[in-house]
């Protein structure tokens, strides 16, 4: 078990892409699955907790239903192949693990599922206690209610949060591809790189937008986002090649993205939010103070992008980019009129005495 042994990484999630599943008649890869199931019960042997991301659903429903473009034609094909294909993948999935002695579990999620704290603490409780029972939950985004604007649109940037409220120490994300080249891996001279220490922008680069199999929703830049939600939060990811048997018990090449240390859950859920309402952009001394652990102060920012209200997620900006999430302090209105003063300046300008920051570091995550 060479990707994440369970004595070192006592959680893990795995995330199956559409291509390994299904073959491109919209039929299940049986032989396939089973090897995986053999795979995570041996796992489940040494000790190690196993929850699976599982794509499939749309893929399998538009071939009964006969779709046009694998169902992706229009939302509404989407939704209806993902409800009728749900069944067939769970059931496929818990047939496969029952001939292991596994008992599996369904849960499906919305963006706002974990978007909203409440939901998120519910869903990670959930996940916890599956967990700690030997279950092997089966994941997916909700498909048939998810809509274009409200939805993670790939499982890998789902799997990276379920790892997060999971508590999950490593993220597998089995794909068609074996792991992260220089370059498209197509190209004769592409190179392929084994580990990644830092998300920077040359690795950010490197992403290839296709999906191989044109099944999928996701490419190498779903992969490198869920790479840096899963670093957030002090979670390893690794890219894997699922294109053999049994590929968490062999020796292949692969690309593992290295966490930064392990956060608080609060800090790691803020981080790893995706629905931001705005964006505050600060200068250079506001930065380095965030980096110091400061909170945001109105005289270090210089603008206001967006329309929140106190409590909503807004996106810190620095001059060269994002530098943190936290839950804004005042509505857009009233941090864009204070912008640049000093706190004894904001009172005349407010009507009211302000608070003691635009951010407060305690609600603030560095990305």
């Amino acid at each position: 078990m060479h990707l994440f042994p369970p004595a070192s990484c006592p959680r893990i999630v795995v995330k199956i892409g559409s291509a390994l599943l299904v073959d491109p008649d919209g039929a299940i890869r049986r032989a396939w699955l089973e090897g995986i199931a053999a795979d995570i019960a041996d796992r489940l042997t040494a000790g190690q907790q196993v929850a699976v991301v599982s794509s499939g659903a749309i893929a399998l429903g538009a071939r009964r239903l006969n779709l046009a473009k694998g169902g992706r034609a229009s939302l509404e094909d989407a939704q209806a192949a993902a409800a009728t294909g749900q069944i067939a993948l769970s059931q496929a999935w818990a047939e496969v693990l029952s001939m292991n002695g596994i008992t599996a579990a369904q849960m499906l999620v919305t963006l706002d599922d974990l978007e909203d704290r409440r939901r998120y603490l519910n869903a990670a409780a959930t996940l916890g206690r599956l967990l700690s029972l030997g279950v092997v939950p089966i994941i997916n985004e909700n498909d048939s209610v998810a809509t274009a604007e409200i939805r993670f649109g790939d499982n890998d940037r789902l799997a990276a949060r379920v790892a997060q409220a999971a508590d999950a120490y490593g993220v597998v994300l089995l794909s068609d591809v074996d792991g992260l080249y220089d370059r498209n891996p197509a190209l004769p001279d592409a190179v392929h790189i084994p580990v990644v220490e830092r998300i920077d922008r040359r690795i950010a680069g490197m992403a290839d937008r296709g999906s191989a199999s044109g099944m999928g929703s996701g490419g190498m830049v779903s992969k490198i986002e869920a790479a840096r939600i899963a670093a957030s939060a002090g979670v390893s990811l690794a890219i894997a090649s699922g294109r053999i048997d049994r590929p968490l018990s062999a020796d292949a090449r692969h690309t593992v993205f290295l966490p930064e240390k392990r956060t608080r859950a609060r800090k790691a859920w803020l981080a790893g939010r995706l629905t931001a309402k705005g964006s505050i952009t600060v200068d250079q001394g506001a930065a380095d103070a965030l980096a110091d652990g400061r909170s945001l102060l109105a005289i270090g920012a210089t603008g206001v992008r967006g329309m929140f209200f106190r409590g909503d997620l807004v996106t810190i900006e620095g001059p060269n980019g994002p530098i943190a999430r936290g839950l804004a302090e005042y509505d857009a209105a009233d941090a864009g009129a204070i912008l640049g003063l000093r706190s004894e300046d904001q009172a005349d300008i407010l009507g009211y005495a302000p608070r003691s920051a635009l951010v407060h570091r305690n609600h603030m995550a560095l990305l």
